[in-house]
């Protein structure tokens, strides 16, 4: 079960739970908070289920992220969840898919709480913003009660509140959470600047549990899918600011190693999620031309590393359908920070339907890596997020 790649158990470390629509009305007051706990109706104008977010439609529905097998081309997505994949929001039938796919575990972020946890914040009360992030991670814990080895489960933070965040942390890597969603950007929600020593005692903590740092695309809501000149058309709109959220990641991960978390915090690792890796090798070879043009180090004598070396000690890039730009990463990075990933069950996942030119995992793999040594395979598709995610 949930073998490929030439028998290699595959580690897919980025997907996605569309909640259900219950999720935050079974385990929030909703005699305390009424229609201010998000929810989902139907709206007839759109003719679909949407979700509510601090009592206002967000004209987000809740099949849009779950697109796998959907008969029509993104953006169009299945009216409500009851059409859609029910892998996409049930344990036991992601199991099923994945064993199909030859998955053999998936490492699960959400959709509507946003990338970065940034929808929470928008919540009017403290209190209920905290209560809809715990919710969010008990709901995702109990997916380990289906298989606690297949499931990976990353966490939601209070990020606006650093000492909810630790609690959180703590309460959280006890119910088996394997690492942390993070914003790139908390300064643009009244925050300091990630850079900022005030950070420090999260990534102490995290570093000290084990715990991942995940920047998944989009972790920063500063890109509108839905904006530019609208005659370019709705699909191909889609199409140009998906790639634009791929290389938005490049900025998070310049700052972790630039500004020296990396150096203070050896042991801790980041992951550049939903990204592509074909950007990698010419952003750390600029960067470390810069490093020496500008003389940083006289700035930084601390820092004893290349950036390109802290990026190979503690930083990860995930792919999943990349082929040239893949092998070339492969030729100058080698293979220990590559991780795959589907994206299952987004509009880009490589999930097989009417209305994509995705294929099989499994046929993706053997092409994308046909030729890579038996080892470099097993470290991509398996070892390495064994590895950081600690997967027993």
């Amino acid at each position: 079960m949930g073998n490929g790649g030439g028998g290699v158990r595959i580690i897919d470390t980025d997907t996605h739970v569309s909640e259900p629509e219950d999720l935050w009305t079974s385990r929030v007051s909703t005699s305390r908070w009424g229609d201010l706990v998000p929810h989902a109706r139907w709206d007839p104008e759109l003719e679909e289920r949407v979700w509510w977010w601090a009592g206002e439609p967000t004209q987000m529905g809740t099949g849009w992220a779950a697109m796998a097998g959907w008969k029509g081309y993104p953006p169009d997505h299945p009216p409500s969840l009851a059409e859609a994949d029910p892998a996409a929001w049930n344990p036991v039938d992601r199991l099923a898919r994945m064993d199909e796919y030859g998955i053999y575990a998936h490492v699960l972020y959400p959709n509507i709480g946003g990338f970065g946890s940034n929808r929470f914040i928008r919540l009017p009360d403290p209190e209920l913003r905290l209560a809809c992030v715990r919710a969010y991670n008990d709901f995702l814990a109990e997916w380990l009660d289906v298989d606690r080895h297949r499931f990976i489960p990353i966490m939601a933070l209070p990020f606006w509140d650093l000492d909810a965040s630790l609690r959180e942390l703590e309460r959280c890597a006890a119910l088996g959470h394997k690492g942390i969603l993070a914003t790139g950007d908390p300064d643009r929600y009244g925050q300091p600047p990630l850079a900022d020593p005030y950070w420090d005692r999260l990534w102490a903590a995290a570093q000290d549990h084990e715990l991942t740092i995940n920047f998944h695309v989009g972790n920063s809501d500063d890109i509108d899918l839905k904006g530019g000149w609208g005659g370019v058309g709705r699909q191909t709109t889609n199409a140009k600011t998906g790639v634009t959220f791929f290389l938005a990641n490049a900025r998070h991960i310049l700052e972790v190693i630039a500004t020296g978390i990396c150096h203070r915090f050896p042991r801790l690792n980041f992951v550049s999620v939903e990204s592509g890796v074909g950007w990698i090798p010419f952003v750390l070879e600029a960067l470390d031309w810069q490093w020496a043009n500008f003389n940083c180090v006289s700035e930084h004598p601390e820092m004893d590393l290349l950036p390109s070396e802290y990026f190979r000690r503690q930083v990860y890039g995930s792919f999943w359908f990349e082929k040239a730009s893949l092998r070339a990463a492969i030729d100058v990075l080698g293979p220990d920070n590559l991780l795959y990933e589907t994206d299952f069950p987004h509009p880009t996942s490589m999930s097989p339907g009417p209305a994509t030119i995705a294929v099989r995992p499994a046929e993706y793999v053997a092409d994308a890596l046909a030729g890579q040594p038996a080892d470099v395979v097993e470290k991509i598709l398996y070892g390495n997020a064994a590895r950081i995610y600690h997967l027993d």
